[in-house]
């Protein structure tokens, strides 16, 4: 059974949206967008932005969605005034998930294929129904990786304008490393002195050194390493992976991880730094550990997963053959030939960052982005660091 359906985000706080250094392409929120319906767009949503006299600070109904090199996620939500537990902040709307493989073939092409335009076109239909459907006011709408590196990642963009009326904002990885930290780091131990954050995505993988001390919590060093459950799985093979084939992908990982771990030496490990992990990857490693037949997100979220434990799971996916994956309730057959990729990616940061424990987060980017739309909009006070 497949990964449940999650949230993820557009432009919000009345700006018009802009592309980080190097991203490919920008979006210009000026203007009306041609679009076929009235769902709204980026550019609506930012038209909405002021309060009417009487509004409540908090009536906006935020969007938050992440298009990734693998998935297409779709996120809904208002702020949670009395919520369960003290890290959720958010009260889900509505969500929406689909491994969309936008960046299929990118690891022998640089241009994204016409059959992937198609199954991300599709996607993104259904999340413009979704926020027409749910009164989004508020919205911030991000690509990564795969339109930052394809050579027509701008047409896709316009593309996408164009059918959809979405206007997708391509982030640099520097944002993409920060709005990570913002949506996870409520799970960091608040006793450690250091954490080291990573996402293991579709195309790219972020990494994130974050430090506390008696005046706050500061993001000391990021990178973002073009390696990607996708990529990597591309390159060697992701069905039938041999324990040399695990080794050769874990190596390449360890080779991108280098120059990041020579600049972070110096770096105090306090005796609670651990680890913190937001991804597929490791949600899967979690739900594995805990030995779910069909995921939940409430168990995972937040799990801290011990070294041990985390070799433990991992070897019990290495014994599975593909089919023996597909049929995992925490995986699914989309992500079958995948999940190996993304195991290699974690051993190798476990070997060069060793920690006695790992947590595990359920939330990252699109999270991210609607906690800092309702801090701009004041309805949380903005976290020091």
């Amino acid at each position: 059974m497949k990964k449940p359906e999650h949230w993820g985000g557009g432009l919000g706080g009345g700006e018009a949206p802009r592309a980080g250094a190097g991203a490919r392409a920008s979006v210009d929120g000026a203007g009306d967008p041609v679009r076929p319906s009235d769902a709204p767009c980026a550019a609506d949503v930012s038209a909405r932005s002021a309060r009417l006299p009487g509004e409540r600070r908090d009536d906006h109904v935020y969007a938050a969605l992440d298009l990734g090199t693998n998935n297409c996620r779709l996120l809904i939500a208002r702020p949670e005034q009395r919520s369960r537990r003290k890290t959720d902040m958010l009260r889900i709307v509505d969500a929406f998930s689909r491994i969309v493989r936008l960046g299929e073939g990118m690891g022998s092409s640089s241009r994204i294929c016409e059959q992937a335009i198609e199954r991300t076109l599709e996607a993104l239909d259904v999340c413009r129904e979704k926020m027409s459907a749910r009164g989004v006011s508020r919205a911030r709408l991000i690509a990564t990786q795969a339109c930052r590196a394809a050579d027509n990642g701008a047409e896709f963009v316009e593309r996408v304008r164009e059918r959809t009326g979405l206007l997708l904002e391509v982030i640099d990885r520097e944002t993409e490393a920060r709005l990570a930290a913002r949506g996870c780091g409520s799970l960091a131990d608040p006793r450690a002195e250091s954490i080291l954050l990573f996402d293991i995505g579709g195309g790219s993988t972020e990494l994130v050194w974050l430090t506390r001390d008696a005046q706050g919590g500061e993001l000391r060093h990021w990178t973002s390493l073009e390696l990607g459950v996708v990529s990597l799985a591309e390159r060697f093979g992701g069905k039938s992976v041999t324990p040399d084939i695990y080794e050769a992908m874990t190596a390449r990982a360890l080779e991108g991880l280098a120059a990041f771990a020579e600049r972070t030496a110096a770096e105090r490990r306090c005796e609670r730094f651990h680890l913190l992990g937001t991804s597929g990857t490791v949600t899967t490693l979690a739900g594995v550990h805990l030995g779910l037949e069909r995921y939940d997100r409430w168990r995972v979220d937040g799990l801290w997963l011990s070294d041990e434990d985390a070799t433990r799971a991992i070897d019990s996916l290495r014994a599975m053959d593909f089919d023996q994956r597909a049929a995992n309730g925490c995986i699914g057959p989309q992500r079958a030939d995948l999940v190996l990729a993304g195991c290699a990616i974690f051993e190798a940061i476990r070997r060069v960052f060793p920690a006695a424990r790992t947590r595990i987060a359920d939330r990252g980017l699109r999270e991210g982005m609607l906690l800092e739309m309702m801090e701009a909009d004041g309805v949380f006070t903005p976290r020091a660091g």
